[in-house]
């Protein structure tokens, strides 16, 4: 079962989307990722595996630290198979939308 997290807002925005996706957790998952914009750069991180696998990734981009807009997916695998690739959000080349969704 899929899971959609977003924060907007004024203060920092990667904690509670990624404490969100850790409380979606118990729900079954094989990916996460997050995206998030800092610092006038959109920065997006994916991994396959536990959302601490996420967390441990996301704390070595210092930039996400200062995100004020950021959404996170955990995703499980109907179609295709669970890699880095196939993770949410997707993004076009430019990296200029990220989308999450759940479904097909």
């Amino acid at each position: 079962m899929c899971g959609i997290v977003g924060c907007i807002g004024k203060k920092q925005a990667v904690e509670p989307v990624l404490a969100g996706l850790e409380a979606l957790e118990y729900r079954g998952y094989d990916s996460a990722g997050i995206a998030a914009f800092a610092n006038g750069k959109a920065v997006l991180t994916k991994q396959v595996g536990q959302v601490e696998h996420l967390r441990k990734e996301v704390a070595q981009e210092a930039s996400l630290q200062d995100a004020v807009l950021a959404i996170g997916h955990t995703r499980w695998a109907t179609h295709g198979a669970p890699t880095v690739d196939n993770a949410h959000p997707h993004t076009n080349k430019e990296q200029t939308i990220f989308v999450v969704h759940n479904g097909i």
